[in-house]
């Protein structure tokens, strides 16, 4: 598929998470056949300011491609220099965050707030979009609130005002991720817009995947919660989506692998003090239901360097092998 003139090899992205989709783990998926991934949220006034740690979210590996960065605010001429700014690194796609729903981020009329000023965000898109030649896309929520279901209207008003392609979350700002998220909303707007939709919430299987592209005739699917510990969730989806076939999930010892590469590559990153304390919940994912995987949490919280790491998840896999 293409965003504009983006070429995307598979409609199977990876969904934009705070603290989550940093360099090492976005390498992880796309690996595992992942089409598109999204940089953690990045503020603009953070980058116009030159924020240290905001640089370091900037960061792109060759290997990502084609890969987009998302950016948050709700000032217009920041936000439009800011993608100008942008529009010099090696990335290929500008999204602008308006689904957000913490608390420190709506409470400054970022992220979902701006569902509640579909005026707002017409004024963003606009700005952002006439300032750079790359495609701005965006991702927006069904809505603030149950008596502000708006998600069609601003999927409108994105699209007139120069919008590439969508990203919709069916749930509310309300909702956070609790309930189940609404599908058809999803649809409605893929039927009101003729950019491409791109559908999130609630893909946890491939079977859930498939059935989303069927409800809602999106374009793509994003996946989130689903892909933390699990980068293979993208090859098991596009295997099911292919060849009709369910790939078995991979075993403990593959799980823990994968693990130790993943701390690897963080404290490359990031340097071990923090690559490990970061580790500590990308390690509970990787062993969710796993054998006795709540008591090698515990440890694995207390873990200090990277040897400490790997003794812990060796000595786990031989525990549950014998």
């Amino acid at each position: 598929m293409k965003i504009a003139d983006v070429n995307i090899p598979n409609p199977v992205f990876l969904a934009p998470m705070a603290g989550v989709t940093d360099l090492p783990f976005r390498l992880l998926c796309k690996e595992m056949g992942c089409g598109l991934v999204y940089t953690e949220m990045i503020s603009a006034k953070g980058l116009f300011y030159g924020n240290e740690n905001t640089k370091l979210l900037l960061e792109v590996d060759e290997k990502e491609h084609p890969v987009a960065v998302q950016i948050f605010g709700s000032d217009a001429e920041i936000m439009s220099q800011m993608a100008k700014k942008l529009e010099e690194t090696d990335i290929d796609i500008i999204d602008i965050n308006m689904g957000c729903p913490a608390p420190k981020i709506v409470k400054n009329n970022e992220g979902s707030a701006l569902m509640r000023n579909p005026k707002k965000i017409g004024e963003i898109v606009k700005a952002v979009s006439s300032s750079v030649k790359k495609p701005v896309t965006i991702k927006i929520r069904k809505g603030f609130d149950d008596n502000n279901i708006n998600a069609v209207e601003v999927a409108k008003i994105a699209e007139e005002n120069g919008a590439a392609a969508i990203a919709v979350h069916g749930r509310t700002r309300e909702q956070f991720y609790s309930g189940r998220a609404d599908w058809d909303i999803i649809k409605q707007v893929k039927e009101a817009v003729s950019i491409p939709v791109i559908a999130n919430g609630d893909v946890f299987s491939p079977e859930d995947a498939k059935r989303l592209f069927e409800e809602t005739n999106c374009n793509a699917i994003m996946v989130g919660r689903a892909a933390q510990g699990n980068p293979w969730i993208f090859k098991r989806i596009l295997h099911y989506l292919k060849k009709g076939e369910i790939l078995d999930e991979p075993l403990a010892q593959e799980k823990i692998n994968t693990a130790l590469r993943h701390a690897k590559m963080l404290i490359e990153y990031k340097g071990e003090y923090i690559g490990i304390r970061e580790m500590r919940k990308h390690v509970s994912w990787y062993t969710k239901g796993l054998l006795n995987a709540g008591i090698l949490r515990d440890k694995i919280n207390k873990a200090k360097d990277y040897k400490e790491l790997e003794n812990l998840l060796l000595e786990y896999l031989q525990q549950i092998n014998n």
